[in-house]
């Protein structure tokens, strides 16, 4: 018999799951004296494992479990299966191990394999993308989500006469992956996930992890999953724990019976990172006017001061075009250098420390909370960031408005138009336009984009192409957090023959009109339609150039670009009859409302 083709594989961190209940009757029984012991013991275990006490990388998180299974989840992920060993005896030699005991663990080791499209990953002759570098790394080593649900469930591939995983194709396999992977996909922003491979280590062939914020949503994921021939056929099962995560210094409100997080905990998690103030002042930065809910980097190089200024003046331009972005500079720390990068939101932070860490000579980084809260909002969502700095110059990596854009949405809200909501979309767009072949750009497009599909935030990039030969294609990316679009912006600049990015400063004032969805009947009718306002454009005061594109891919999905002397005079046209009865007239025609989205 043939002997199949197994998937490549590449294996990061170790992970144990270790399940713990409470002996109560102990617990109640014993002195407070031993109580208090107990939980200072636990308390330092856990904060330790979580600050990475023991190791250089890795990731710890405790959550309290429902159900009989368990009343703790002790999570963690380090680099070596010798640093979780002694994760092991360290807890049982604190004296809170006295009163649990151990009910279940699971022992898994981080994975990607070649079924995730990564082959030029895996192949040592090919240079693979960016972007599935980026993304197989992400899975190799993750970070822990900061989602207060977890399930966790170790799973089997089936092997039974007529339904054996291992006697199917590689080619089969990898195809019903794919679909496997689609329907993830859609939970994308609702659902994290970190698997982990565990044949020959447990006693099955993988472990699952999911996080979310919604219970709910990990149930509806594994329910349609449950439909998908991946796992209606192929798939068996183990025992699912679900939980709640907690901080550690919570340990004493669980054990007596108190809701957890607590709230005196959450409001002291919201204070300022006193280390980092302390650092901060060292370098003489004032960050007593940082906006609520502000983070801040200091990060440590052992390179030439000038070498490290020189690389991060490249940095500060790109990071100059997000609306967190505080301030970025470097400072002399002796021999070394430090830079000190301050931003209004601890994910914009969280970012801003992937490209710092690749600096010359990086050795350490320090980030935390500046103080303060969001004012109960959540601080990472960067939603409601305006669209222009303070020079006035527009942040291209997404396509929300500024207070200014906020009074046009309103004013065509009333006159029946919808223009987004920019503090309620769930959309971030990116576009620019290249002088290069279409063919070519929409290869690498194709490429880039296979990339961007093994992130959960991505939701598309195509090639869009106009009509007259003097426009320019577009490249059109869509996703749906703030800092994933700012991520892809960097390799979008790198495809072939860029020549600007949409809200790039040019004279006037820009307004793109986005998702445009055409019912396959009326296409012609659109274009023609198209063809009339656009003659009505060319005489409008302070109108410079109007341009339909469509979707390489699908010639219904389509955007108009349009450039204007000014606000006022792009304003005019919203206001005129002829767009109203355009409106009207779109309402027969288009399948979805479009999205007028202002770069200025």
């Amino acid at each position: 018999m043939e002997r199949r083709e197994p998937p490549q594989t590449d294996e990061g961190w170790y992970v144990l799951h270790d399940l713990r209940t409470i002996d109560w009757d102990a617990w109640r029984g014993a002195s407070e004296r031993d109580r208090e012991l107990a939980i200072d013991d636990g308390v330092e275990f856990l904060e330790a494992a979580e600050n990475l006490d023991d190791a250089d990388a890795g990731a710890s998180a405790v959550f309290s479990v429902f159900g009989h299974e368990a009343d703790l989840l002790i999570l963690h992920l380090r680099p070596t299966i010798r640093e979780l060993d002694t994760l092991e005896r360290r807890f049982e030699q604190t004296a809170f191990a006295e009163f649990t005991e151990r009910t279940n663990s699971y022992l898994s080791v981080t994975e990607a394999s070649g079924y995730t499209g990564a082959e030029a990953y895996f192949d040592p002759e090919q240079e693979a993308d960016p972007g599935i570098t980026n993304y197989i790394e992400s899975r190799l080593y993750p970070d822990l989500p900061d989602a207060e649900f977890v399930s966790f469930y170790p799973m089997d591939k089936r092997r039974q006469p007529e339904q054996n995983w291992y006697d199917l194709s590689f080619e089969d396999r990898a195809d019903l992956m794919s679909g496997h992977g689609d329907i993830g996909r859609d939970y994308a922003g609702k659902v994290s996930q970190i698997i982990s491979g565990s044949v020959g280590l447990d006693d099955f062939e993988w472990g699952v992890t999911l996080f979310a914020d919604d219970p709910t949503d990990v149930k509806d994921l594994l329910y349609e999953m449950r439909f998908d021939p991946s796992s209606s056929k192929y798939a068996e099962f183990g025992s699912f724990v679900s939980g709640r995560r907690f901080p550690p210094a919570d340990l004493d409100a669980l054990l007596a019976g108190e809701p957890v997080p607590t709230e005196e905990r959450t409001d002291d998690a919201a204070g300022a990172d006193e280390e980092l103030l302390d650092e901060l002042d060292r370098f003489g930065v004032d960050a007593a006017d940082a906006p609520a809910g502000s983070s801040g980097l200091v990060v440590y190089s052992e390179a030439d001061v000038e070498t490290v200024r020189e690389e991060v003046d490249g940095l500060r331009g790109n990071f100059e075009h997000y609306d967190s972005h505080l301030l970025t500079e470097v400072y002399e720390d002796g021999d070394d250098a430090a830079i000190v990068s301050l931003w209004e939101t601890d994910s914009a932070a969280g970012t801003a420390a992937g490209f710092l860490e690749e600096l010359p000579g990086v050795s350490d980084y320090h980030q935390g909370s500046l103080g303060g809260d969001a004012d109960g909002e959540d601080a990472d969502d960067g939603r409601d960031a305006a669209a222009n700095d303070d020079s006035g110059e527009s942040a291209p990596s997404h396509a929300h408005g500024s207070d200014e854009d906020t009074d046009i949405r309103e004013e065509l809200e009333d006159r029946g138009i919808y223009a987004g909501q920019p503090h309620g979309e769930d959309v971030y767009a990116l576009v620019l336009y290249s002088e290069a072949d279409p063919e070519e750009l929409s290869e690498e497009v194709e490429s880039l984009s296979d990339g961007f599909d093994r992130y959960d935030t991505h939701l598309g990039t195509s090639v869009y192409e106009a009509p007259p030969e003097d426009a320019d294609p577009a490249v059109v990316s869509l996703w749906e957090t703030e800092s994933a679009a700012g991520t892809a912006s960097d390799y979008l600049d790198d495809l072939p023959g860029i020549v600007r990015q949409a809200g790039d400063r040019e004279s006037g004032f820009g307004t793109m009109g986005m998702f445009y969805t055409v019912k396959p009947d009326h296409r012609d009718d659109f274009v023609e339609k198209f063809d009339t306002v656009g003659g009505l454009l060319a005489d409008m005061d302070g109108h410079v150039r109007t341009d339909l594109y469509a979707n390489r891919e699908d010639e219904n999905d389509m955007f108009i670009a349009s450039r204007w002397e000014s606000r006022e005079d792009c304003m005019a046209f919203f206001r005129s009859d002829a767009f109203s009865d355009t409106v009207d007239w779109g309402r027969d025609v288009l399948a979805d409302r479009p999205r007028h989205v202002f770069l200025a």
